[in-house]
């Protein structure tokens, strides 16, 4: 009871109409003509990719520094482990918020768009008051019933993630994404977010077994007939160790195939660990493909 009355609180302390940004930063970098490179930054200790490197401010802030120097188009940041893999441990609104608190202004004034992580409705109103741009939810506005007002409020791009609470290797994975998808978007339209500000993400790695990880992506462009930016975040996860045996901090080339294949299946938006190689190999690329 106690941690539903500080959720209530902190929502109801969110401005009506908060303070939307003028102009959707997202669609603005999509315009670009190329895929984006969002970097990953877990202020968490029990991250799978990096186990807590970056939870005190310094260690944050310079890491957001290093992203944004390696040529990341966003940065998303987030206090609360979702552990594609379970055994996620819940954080109560307030300690998430704590973490966050002295790092986000200081991101936010790095001068590139910050997406806030979470899966807390609370927590992304205040993330966005705060200067954060986008709202990454990885449960695809289905989780937390005030996620949805909060996003049409602020005018906020959302990024939509599929998510399931186990695997099951019994169901035609494409089928239950796209399903999940008509859910979110119908959530969305009832609350008001308009199209242009909402990205689809399959969740690679989230409540999937590996070969289902790796059908998402080889069958990205089943989402395609949405009209929406896809986003891919394959960056360590542990289909590659399916593919290879490699702990998360060795699997940089698994990392690049997946994010490369799923650019030419259709993603818009890629999200990664490892900025500087990912901007390198998507260029490299590019350029030659317009060289044939």
């Amino acid at each position: 009871m106690a941690k539903e009355t500080a959720v209530s609180r902190a929502l109801h302390a969110a401005p009506a109409t908060g303070s939307a940004p003028s102009t959707n930063e997202l669609s603005d970098l999509l315009e670009k003509g190329r895929p984006l490179v969002m970097g990953v930054l877990n202020v968490t200790p029990d991250s799978f990719s990096d186990g807590g490197r970056f939870l005190g401010p310094a260690a944050a802030i310079a890491q957001a520094q290093r992203l944004a120097a390696e040529g990341a188009d966003i940065l998303d940041i987030g206090a609360e482990s979702s552990r594609p893999y379970g055994n996620a441990v819940a954080v109560p609104l307030d300690e998430e918020r704590a973490r966050l608190a002295p790092i986000l202004p200081v991101v936010v004034g790095l001068g590139i768009p910050v997406s806030i992580d979470t899966m807390k409705a609370a927590v992304a109103a205040w993330a966005l008051e705060t200067g954060a741009a986008i709202v990454n939810d990885v449960w695809g506005l289905q989780r937390d019933p005030d996620m949805a007002r909060i996003v049409a409020e602020h005018d906020a791009p959302v990024i939509v993630m599929h998510n399931r609470d186990a695997a099951d290797p019994r169901i035609d994975i494409v089928a239950d994404v796209t399903a999940f998808f008509e859910r979110s978007l119908a959530i969305a339209a009832r609350a008001g977010i308009p199209s242009e500000r909402i990205v689809l993400d399959p969740g690679i790695g989230f409540g999937k077994t590996p070969e289902q990880s790796l059908t998402c992506i080889a069958r990205l462009d089943a989402w395609r007939g949405f009209g929406l930016p896809l986003l891919v975040g394959a960056s360590r996860k542990r289909f590659i160790h399916s593919v290879v045996p490699s702990e998360p901090a060795e699997r940089l080339g698994g990392s690049l195939a997946a994010h490369l294949l799923a650019v030419e299946n259709g993603a818009a938006i890629i999200r990664v660990h490892d900025a500087a190689p990912t901007v390198q190999a998507l260029a490299v690329a590019a350029a030659i493909r317009r060289a044939r």
